[in-house]
């Protein structure tokens, strides 16, 4: 970070942020707060990644087949019994977590930036 807390511009383009697509929501009833466990397609170059998000404001079928935004190249982390591989991005409100959601014409593994 370089002074009063900004994020420099190259710190901001080391973010990989890439449009996927929720092929697969599962119950996640060992989650200590409400979750989903995804599958999110980001296409050939990354593939199906593995997620667990808290977004249960949104029933599985208006999950299953939605576009999203996700950050790709964080390091996974364990959630439970999940290795959750990529961030699924949103905004948080008073109804819950809010998904960010890229253009319908957006391709699969398309990069934020």
């Amino acid at each position: 970070m370089s002074d009063g807390g900004e994020v420099s511009f190259d710190h901001f383009s080391a973010v990989d942020m890439r449009v996927g697509r929720i092929v697969e929501v599962e119950d996640f009833p060992q989650a200590r707060r409400p979750a989903w466990k995804l599958r999110v397609d980001f296409g050939p170059e990354i593939g199906v990644k593995r997620s667990s998000a808290q977004i249960t404001n949104y029933s599985r079928p208006a999950l299953e087949g939605r576009l999203v935004v996700a950050v790709v190249n964080f390091p996974p982390r364990q959630i439970g019994p999940v290795r959750s591989e990529v961030l699924v991005l949103g905004t948080y409100s008073a109804e819950g977590v809010l998904l960010l959601s890229p253009e319908p014409s957006a391709a699969l593994g398309d990069r934020v930036g």
